[in-house]
């Protein structure tokens, strides 16, 4: 191995020192020696580590942990260190110091250590050493609650340690460990600049010259706040290179005094070397302050603390280490706190002690040392002069005896960490021993080579027994466990003892001989033997001459040791009795106060979907009202004028009911009539004479009431406006019933028994209700019990309601029919038999009886003299024809009268009746017989029945449902029922255990691709919570957020994980041009791509459930957090606390509001609760608009996420690993679709179809290909808006225009069928144009895959069947090969008229269908609930009409005609039975959730069968 000569390496050391430009300035150039680095670095230039910043301790002796790796020993293996404290370290003060040591020796030595060495800082992750206060304690628990824990934080610590027994934990030292003067100049090159002025070589100074700047930014000095007033912040403290220089007046007093040398030092050289610069000055001054610092540390006060003088230097050793060893570190600081003083004195330089003014005590004869820790300007030391005097009084003070004991001013109120203002110093320097796993006394003497003593007694003569019997029995009189710490304090009495000594002298020879710096080293450059030996001559005391301008002779020649006979002693030893009192410890409660604040936070973000809701709830009402004025401007309202005899009036409908305003008319013909002010009637009183009319009049109260009372009808109580009104209409009350001989009762009472004594309509319909029961009670002979006489109502009730009469009105009512209907009118007059205009109850129970259980011959001899008008026994044509006029009525007139005429001549010339002009009932029998089942089952549907019984009566619709045969010949007609009966028996007879698990696999296998693709995304998000959750709770870099808040980053981090997946990826659903492509390539055999938007409600509500989970994870951290200490938030979140000592974490509102991932969260939960609020279906069908405003905040969400991820405060961004790639294919797919909407389109034909239907034809644009049964979006900028919407084209793939037809159901529709109402001219450049985006795939165009394939619309949602049936036809009749053989359309409508252009659609089908591929089966369900006997003979015309002219009465199409809502179950099953060979059958249904949900039902019936397998694909609107 080649050596290298020394004048290679400091050569070699010059060049690393100038390339690495530690000066940081041009004048570095100009030197003429190598500069040392601030750092520390590349002292050594072998090990360029060594004494470097952030470097790791170096052991004299082996570490001593738990488990021989990192534990640190605690109990029950070693004492409590509180108890040892007090066992060993107590005692009274105002014993002088055995050597007469000086404070400010003491507190030079601090200053040193300060230098050389720092392990305050916390370590990453946090780990701690708490100590326990006994019970009891005088100090930490004066409450005797018990459970008191002072915190205690390891230390930080080198990573590269603590891995095994052969490299056991090291901590790390926070500034160089060399002798260089990083306690004045700082131990970083950044920190030096902020130190420097840049200006004459000195360092900065404040206001005032003698004093550095004040502690700011970016410098990280140690700002705790005051323990003894709570002050906080930088005010008041000064810019140190020692971090925590300001830790009292004491340390700072030296720190001030060589920041002043150094500036006086450069004062010199400027005054020397005018052409010398900034930096020639600054380190030329630097370097001989340093030089300075070094001779008085090791040759002056080294030799006064040790008591020996260290060997002389020789040369530099470059193979010796220097490092700073922890053994040093606790020696030198236990021994230290053996002499501070309880107080400090302070002089003049006439030797005067001046007294020091204290916060609420007075004056006292020197500061108080308890009471001085992080003191904010000092009202003592506000100026030079009060800084010298402090020099001065510490020069001449003695230190209290090196022995075991320690003052309380550092035993018990030394600064505590955490929300503790005060802490035991000794306690925690124990817990920091064992925390760098020093070894024990005696392994350390072992190691040193010094003698172990043989028991404690041994231990040091000098010590007090009791001291020693209370150490030792901590230690269960076991020496071995004996600490260091303890041990050497126990050694020492007036020095350190062997081991202390022995430590400190070597640390400091090895960091003189080790150094390349030392200033002794002629081999560095950096002085002349001259210069060296000035500085060697060079004291402390001169120093503070220099600095301070005193009378050298005001001092001793040592200023380290007072002797007898030197200069201004001090007036006598101080004791804490001539002192104020410590201010006691005080707890810091970091969330009080902020309780409240934090609940409402919480409420207020859980509140925002409830604000949201109510947002959208007006949004909506205006919306509706905007519906309703655009649906009452569109309909033609008929004018109604009022009577001009018409009065205004509030009604009184009941004790419990709100009035509402009204107009009383009396009309020529006998009836007084009340209308509301839209002029609808309301109702109708028809008086009869000689019907006695009693009106009330209220007495009192503004006379403003009116009762009058109607027989056989409920009351009508008026309220007017005023006296003077309610005269007005009773004057026209009077000449109205004089006018028509109509008798007039009046009289008064008080409006409170008026009102009494009003009959309302809610007790008129109790009373009508025991009407019926009773009615239906004897009719079908049922318990009076169920009829409801007994317990509910009393005998005197029952007989008032058998005795009531029917008006007219109520008749009507009961049926649920209009009183004006010819039916009603028929009816009424045939049941009124005293044709007095009241049925009662015998009247009503014999046409009730009738119905009920009378034979077919009966009912159809009651409906012959129902129309039988004129009772001549004879049925004309014209009584036939009004007949069938009011049957029609049902149906909304469907028939005009032409059409109703040649209806009733086909029915006379079926049953040879032509010639006929008039039918007897036998005639009229006889044209009914081929439906005398019907009539047999035709009952009365009477409503009011209460109870249930109304049910009883309910037509059986599905007794007339036609079935599916098997030939063509039975095709209209309904299956046998035993067939049909036992083919379900057959199947059904398995267990419920096999019934089960067929349904399961039929359901398996109808969404197997759903479920698939369902199961691997939530595995993906499973996979990703439990990843991230893994990550931070077990495998993250060590920061101790898993151990500070485990379930909330768990939660928070696992969810954050899952929802950028979800929310990324819910993107692709909406990709619409790339699913319409990809659902026609071989994968839209595995992804089931027609539910996209299912699947896109599906992640969003996922994302929302984990978003909750999210913020609440975040609440629970943001709680922990609040209430963790700096020291703890630093190492979790490094980036945005340091741990300046200030204590206090953040409040709970600058993690929600001052943050970018809070403040970004909360607009995150705000825009999700509008965006979902507004999503609901029931939001979304009331406005649309709404909808997709609200909808468009996706792209604010994204960029919300996108900052909410980018500045997270723990982890690094990953939200843009899963965003990127479906942004990119959504914005693809975005601009497909741009290009498209950017084309206007022509409407070259538009039609306003009935029931609200427009009907658009427009161009289609050049390339535009699509298959029927597909979707586009339209928008018209005509109506003020770009939203575009959605709409299935009813128009075939082979026609040359495209075509929609849009029903008015909301504001945007309805003005679109405004906006296309006729133009004033014949040319379609006339129309607004459209734009179009589009075309879209979905599950309806699946219908040429199947061989049979069912087609179901409700509604408007027949639109994709109608382009399906046409393209079927077309295909047919070019003879294209289609997999599809048969397609059976069910169509469900309300009434045949409300979609008449589909009717047209399907005539032309049925003109073109010649292979009869196409059944067409249409449901008019608005006849399911109304008179059951209409309806039956409404079914009667419909079945003769198509049995004599092939189509039906109502659509005239060849397509069957059913009444009530279809049975899907049996259609299906009849299915099965017509189509046995068919394996798999389509079924397609587009309407009301409710028809789609009936059909989904049967079909998972159906498929509990082993026969076809139902496919249903569906959508909603």
């Amino acid at each position: 191995m080649l050596r290298a000569r020394p004048e290679v390496l400091v050569l070699l050391g010059i060049l690393l020192s100038l390339l690495l430009d530690p000066t940081g300035g041009q004048d570095s150039f100009s030197l003429t020696w190598e500069v040392q680095r601030y750092d520390g670095w590349f002292n050594n230039l072998r090990h360029h580590e060594r004494g470097a910043a952030g470097s790791r301790l170096q052991r004299l002796v082996p570490a001593n942990y738990a488990d021989g790796v990192y534990q640190a020993l605690e109990e029950p293996l070693l004492p409590n260190p509180r108890r040892l404290s007090n066992a060993a370290t107590r005692g009274s003060s105002g014993r002088p110091s055995g050597r007469n040591r000086t404070v400010l020796g003491l507190f030079f030595g601090y200053h040193v250590l300060s230098d050389l060495v720092s392990v305050e800082k916390s370590g990453c992750p946090a780990e701690f050493l708490n100590i326990h206060i006994p019970p009891g304690d005088p100090v930490f628990d004066r409450d005797q609650s018990g459970d008191v824990v002072l915190p205690f934080q390891r230390s930080r610590w080198d990573p590269e340690t603590g891995q095994s027994p052969s490299n056991p934990r090291d901590l790390t030292n926070e500034v160089t460990g060399w002798l260089d003067g990083s306690a004045i100049y700082g131990s970083s090159h950044s920190w030096s600049d902020e130190l420097r002025s840049f200006s004459g070589g000195e360092l900065a100074s404040g206001p005032d010259p003698a004093f550095p700047r004040a502690a700011q930014a970016p410098l990280l000095m140690w700002t705790p706040p005051d323990p003894t007033t709570g002050r906080r912040g930088p005010r008041g403290l000064y810019a140190f290179g020692a971090e925590r220089g300001n830790r009292e007046p004491f340390l700072q007093a030296l720190g001030l005094l060589w920041f002043r040398y150094h500036n006086l030092w450069a004062q010199k050289l400027a005054s020397r070397y005018p052409l010398w610069g900034d930096e020639e000055l600054f380190q030329h001054a630097r370097k001989r302050v340093i030089a300075t610092y070094q001779n008085i540390a090791m040759y002056e006060w080294l030799p006064s603390f040790l008591q020996q003088t260290p060997p002389n230097y020789t040369e530099y050793r470059p193979f010796l280490d220097p490092s700073i060893s922890p053994e040093f570190l606790a020696a030198s600081e236990q021994f230290f706190s053996t002499m501070v003083p309880p107080g400090v004195y302070m002089r003049n330089a006439s030797c005067h002690f001046q007294m020091v003014l204290n916060e609420g005590f007075g004056s006292s004869p020197a500061l108080r040392v308890c009471n001085s820790y992080w003191i904010r300007e000092n009202p003592n030391l506000n100026s030079s002069q009060a800084v010298n005097q402090l020099l001065l009084g510490m020069a001449s003070q003695i230190s209290e005896l090196e022995d075991s004991t320690v003052v309380e001013d550092l035993r018990d109120y030394w600064p505590g960490p955490g929300k503790f203002s005060r802490t035991d110093y000794v306690a925690s320097s124990i817990q920091r021993g064992r925390d760098m796993g020093l070894p024990s006394y005696s392994q350390a003497l072992q190691a040193l080579g010094l003698k172990i003593p043989r028991n404690w007694s041994d231990l040091n003569p000098k010590v007090d027994p009791q001291v020693l019997e209370a150490t030792a029995a901590l230690y269960n009189q076991d020496l071995s466990r004996l600490e260091l710490l303890p041990g050497g304090l126990l050694e020492s009495h007036g020095d350190p003892g062997p081991l202390f000594s022995t430590i400190v002298l070597d640390q400091f020879v090895r960091l003189r001989d080790g150094d390349r710096y030392w200033f002794e080293n002629s081999r560095n450059g950096l002085f002349s033997p001259e210069e060296i030996a000035e500085i060697r001559s060079t004291t402390l005391r001169d120093v503070l001459v220099a600095v301070t301008s005193v009378d050298p002779d005001t001092l001793q020649p040592n200023v380290f040791i007072w002797q007898n006979g030197a200069p201004c002693p001090q007036p006598q030893q101080l004791t804490t009795e001539d002192l104020p009192p410590c201010v006691p410890m005080t707890e810091i409660h970091y969330f009080e106060g902020s309780g409240p604040g934090f609940g409402i936070t919480i409420v207020a973000l859980c509140c925002l979907p409830l604000v949201s809701l109510l947002i959208s709830g007006v949004v909506a009402y205006f919306r509706g009202r905007e519906r309703k004025k655009l649906q009452r401007k569109g309909k033609e309202s008929v004018k109604k004028e009022a009577a001009s005899d018409g009065l205004s009036a509030m009604e009184w409908p009941g004790p419990r009911e709100r009035g509402y305003p009204v107009t009383i008319q009396l009309l020529p013909d006998r009836r007084l009539q009340v209308v509301d002010r839209r002029l609808s009637v309301l109702r109708t009183i028809q008086l009869q004479p000689p019907q006695q009319v009693n009106l009330i009049l209220s007495s009192n109260r503004g006379c403003r009431a009116l009762l009058l009372k109607i027989p056989k009808e409920y009351d009508l109580v008026l309220l007017f406006n005023s006296q003077e009104e309610r005269g007005a209409f009773v004057q026209h009350l009077r000449g109205f019933c004089e006018n028509w001989s109509l008798g007039l009762e009046v009289a008064e009472m008080s409006e409170y028994e008026l009102f009494r004594k009003a009959v309302t309509k809610e007790q008129r319909e109790r009373i009508l209700e025991v009407f019926f029961r009773h009615l239906f009670a004897q009719v079908l002979d049922i318990n009076q019990v169920d009829a409801g006489t007994l317990l509910l109502d009393s005998s005197q009730k029952v007989r008032e309601a058998l005795t009531c009469e029917l008006s007219r009105a109520e008749f009507a009512e009961s049926l649920g029919l209009k009183p004006q209907d010819m039916f009603v009118e028929s009816m009424f007059s045939l049941a009124d038999k005293d044709g007095n205009g009241y049925l009662s109850f015998r009247e009503f129970l014999d046409v009730l009886v009738v119905f009920m259980k009378g034979s077919p011959e009966d009912k159809s001899r009651l409906m012959f003299t129902m129309y039988d008008i004129d009772g001549n026994g004879f049925l004309s044509k014209d009584e036939f024809f009004t007949m069938m006029r009011s049957f029609i009525e049902i149906s909304n007139n469907c028939l005009t009268k032409t059409q109703l005429a040649e209806v009733v001549e086909s029915m006379f010339r079926e049953s040879g009746f032509q010639d006929k002009q008039e039918l007897t009932w036998e005639d009229f029998h006889f044209m009914l017989r081929d439906h005398d089942s019907e009539l047999r089952r035709t009952q009365l549907c009477v409503r009011g029945g209460g109870g249930g019984v109304g049910d009883i009566f309910k037509p059986n619709i599905s007794a007339r449902v036609s079935f599916i045969a098997r030939t063509s010949e039975e095709r209209a007609g309904v299956p046998p029922p035993r067939l049909y009966t036992e083919a379900l028996q057959e199947k059904m007879q398995r267990g419920f255990l096999a019934q089960k698990l067929q349904q399961y696999k039929r359901f398996v296998e109808n969404y197997r691709r759903h479920i698939v693709c369902v199961a691997v995304f939530s595995a993906i998000c499973a996979g990703l919570f439990v990843e991230r959750a893994y990550y931070y709770a077990f495998a993250s870099p060590p920061s101790g957020i898993a151990q500070t808040t485990f379930v909330g980053i768990i939660l928070s981090r696992g969810t954050a994980a899952s929802v950028s997946f979800m929310f990324s990826y819910i993107l692709l659903t909406m990709c619409r041009n790339l699913i319409t492509f990809l659902r026609e390539t071989f994968l839209n055999r595995y992804v089931p791509f027609d539910a996209a938007v299912d699947f896109h409600r599906w992640i969003a509500m996922a994302a929302v459930v984990l978003a909750i989970l999210h913020s609440a994870g975040h609440v629970v951290n943001v709680y922990i957090f609040s209430v963790s200490p700096l020291s703890l938030l630093a190492c979790i979140f490094p980036s945005v606390f340091v741990n300046d000592g200030s204590k206090l974490p953040q409040k709970f509102y600058w993690w929600f509001f001052q943050t970018v991932p809070g403040m970004t969260g909360v607009l995150l939960l705000l825009v999700l609760a509008i965006m979902y609020v507004f999503a609901s279906r029931h939001f979304r069908r009331r406005s649309f608009r709404g909808f997709w405003l609200t909808h468009h905040l996706y792209i604010l969400l994204y960029v919300l996420l996108i900052i909410h991820g980018s500045f997270a405060l723990i982890q690094l961004p990953r939200f843009h690993i899963y965003f990127l790639v479906p942004a990119l294919i959504y914005m693809g797919d975005k601009l497909v679709s741009l290009s498209r909407k950017k084309v206007e389109i022509g409407v070259v034909k538009a039609q306003l179809l009935p029931s609200g239907v427009t009907h658009l034809e427009f161009q289609r644009p050049q390339g535009f290909e699509y298959k029927s049964g597909q979707w586009v979006r339209i928008a018209c900028l005509a109506l003020g808006t770009n939203e575009y919407h959605p709409f299935t084209l009813t128009s075939a793939p082979h026609e040359e225009t495209l075509s929609l037809h849009i029903r008015a159901v909301g504001p945007w529709t309805t003005r679109l069928r405004e906006t296309y109402s006729l133009p004033t001219g014949d040319s379609s450049a006339k129309y607004p144009k459209l734009y179009l985006d589009g075309p879209f795939g979905e599950g309806h165009q699946e219908w040429h895959k199947f061989e049979v394939s069912v087609l179901v619309g409700g509604g408007i949602g027949v639109t994709p069947f109608a382009s399906i049936l046409k393209d079927l036809v077309f295909k047919s009749s070019l003879g294209s090969q289609m997999l599809c053989k048969k397609i059976y359309f069910i169509w469900v409508t309300r009434t045949q008229r409300q979609f008449e252009w589909l009717a047209d659609i399907i005539r032309e089908v049925e003109e073109n269908d010649r292979q009869d591929l196409v059944s067409v089966h249409i449901y008019i369900t608005q006849l399911a609930e109304k008179f059951d006997l209409r309806t039956t003979m409404l079914y009667i015309c419909e079945r003769h009409f198509q049995k004599v002219l092939n189509r039906s009465l109502f659509t005239g199409l060849r397509s069957i005609t059913h009444f009530g809502r279809p049975p899907f179950e049996r259609f299906f099953c009849s299915l099965q039975e017509v189509h046995p060979k068919v394996r798999k059958i389509g079924v397609f249904s587009c309407g009301p959730p409710g028809m789609t949900k009936n059909v989904e039902k049967a079909c998972q019936l159906i498929n509990q069968q082993d026969q076809a397998h139902f496919v249903h694909h569906y959508e909603n609107f």
